[in-house]
């Protein structure tokens, strides 16, 4: 994290920002966004807040894979907030919302990448990734 950064998002905070429900509390983490950021501060988004909205706003929201996909790869360049350069990376892929393996998948071997070692897993479409092992 940049020094910067004046707070962490959780998910709760994200999906509300997002979707602005509650009215109230979305209300409210815009201003403590606003007011972060007009301090010079930005806010930090983890990979795993990441992979948790990603999920959030499909299954409880409804939102399209499409959609949410790209609603975060927005997020992951605004000046305001602060992304991980792994989550920057593969929000930057190409029909994203489509691939196989996905997002989440792709997030966790990029990770295991910066490691140098294999990643073993039973997907088999994880096949298509550098450095995996499908058992």
């Amino acid at each position: 994290m940049a020094k910067s950064t004046a707070a962490c998002l959780d998910t709760s905070v994200l999906l509300r920002l997002l979707v602005g429900e509650p009215e109230r509390q979305a209300k409210i983490a815009e201003e403590a966004i606003d007011e972060l950021c007009k301090s010079g501060g930005k806010v930090f988004v983890s990979d795993l807040v990441l992979s948790e909205t990603y999920f959030a706003l499909q299954f409880h929201y409804k939102v399209p894979k499409k959609e949410a996909i790209t609603v975060l790869k927005n997020l992951s360049q605004s000046e305001e907030v602060e992304c991980s350069a792994i989550a920057r990376s593969v929000l930057t892929q190409s029909n994203l919302h489509s691939a196989n393996p996905g997002f989440v998948d792709r997030i966790i071997h990029a990770q295991y990448e910066t490691t140098g070692t294999p990643m073993l897993t039973f997907e088999k479409a994880s096949k298509k990734l550098p450095n995996t092992r499908i058992l």
